[in-house]
């Protein structure tokens, strides 16, 4: 509610968040003083239970109503009672207050060293051995700290990164960029999966270049494994023919078993049938795998904890 003044010109609509967003800036500091005094009907007891003078107090009072353009309070000596307007404006003030504690307490709830909040987001191919066995090796020792998790591919979770919805990502390639920042764990390979009847079936080991006939199934432009997969082609002189994109490395390697095409992907958590996985000697077919996080951005004590451990990892964070 605002005080109106007839001298004051005209707000038009698109100037209104403006001015209220003015008169809560205004207003705030006040309400858990009038909260007080509501509670106790008594301005000495309220300032003594509140620890300010009872000046202070008295002054909020009466600069809120001025603000407000009512009286809040009823004065009976040294006791006050609320008008009707002081209750209906005391029921928004006590929800307002309430939700400002819930959220001073969710705060500090997410940062509790050991029971707080990790942000934590991945790569579709690290969620189903990579992630849970980090996560189970960190909880060993933490075994109260809660995630909150989100599994993506790595241009999605950057931006999610940027926007502060995640605390930290592992993420490939590892990216350079002004305001993040990067450090690489760890690399693995990459295969060519072909059908189990396919013409380089019977080999171990292929030169990349031997695929550029082949009909390639790959992940969708702006995933990690698709840019990957294309600068290696590149290297080895071809562009790859798509037929299909897709969003799972699971899947493609489903469509390669099927006659689809041939893909480039890393090592499966279990093996498929119906597809042979061969070595790529060249060029140097692997990712670098890393984790990512906002410059400047303050950790607090859990998500700290969680990153010493990833980087602790370097070298070793796929599993064997």
């Amino acid at each position: 509610m605002v005080h109106e003044r007839s001298s004051e010109p005209h707000l038009s609509p698109g100037s209104y968040e403006g001015y209220e967003a003015d008169t809560a800036l205004e207003l705030a500091p006040r309400l858990a003083y009038f909260a007080g005094v509501a509670r106790h009907e008594h301005v000495t007891r309220a300032a003594q239970d509140m620890g300010v003078p009872q000046s202070t107090l008295s002054r909020a009072i009466v600069r809120l109503e001025a603000d407000l353009g009512v009286a809040l309070f009823a004065r009976k000596g040294r006791t006050v009672s609320l008008t009707p307007a002081g209750r209906t404006f005391l029921a928004s003030v006590e929800r307002a207050l309430a939700e400002v504690e819930r959220a001073a307490e969710a705060v500090r709830a997410d940062t509790d060293p050991r029971s707080g909040k990790v942000a934590f987001g991945f790569l579709h191919t690290m969620g189903s051995e990579t992630v849970p066995g980090l996560i189970r090796a960190f909880r060993a020792d933490h075994p109260r700290i809660r995630f909150t998790l989100v599994q993506n591919y790595g241009e999605a979770m950057i931006e999610r990164l940027r926007a502060g919805e995640l605390d930290l990502c592992l993420t490939s390639p590892v990216p350079d960029a002004p305001d993040l920042v990067a450090r690489r764990l760890d690399e693995q390979r990459l295969r060519l999966v072909v059908p189990d009847d396919h013409r380089l079936a019977g080999r171990r080991r292929v030169r990349l270049a031997e695929a550029a006939d082949e009909t390639f199934v790959t992940l969708e432009p702006g995933y990690g494994l698709r840019r990957i997969t294309d600068d290696l082609c590149a290297q080895a002189g071809f562009t790859p023919r798509v037929a299909f994109e897709g969003e799972e490395a699971e899947t493609l390697r489903g469509l390669v078993a099927a006659g689809l095409g041939v893909a480039l992907l890393p090592p499966p958590a279990v093996a498929r049938p119906g597809v042979v996985e061969l070595t790529v000697t060249a060029p140097r077919a692997v990712r670098e795998i890393g984790v990512a996080w906002l410059d400047g951005h303050p950790d607090t004590p859990p998500v700290a904890e969680f990153k010493r451990f990833l980087l602790s990892r370097r070298g070793r964070l796929l599993p064997d």
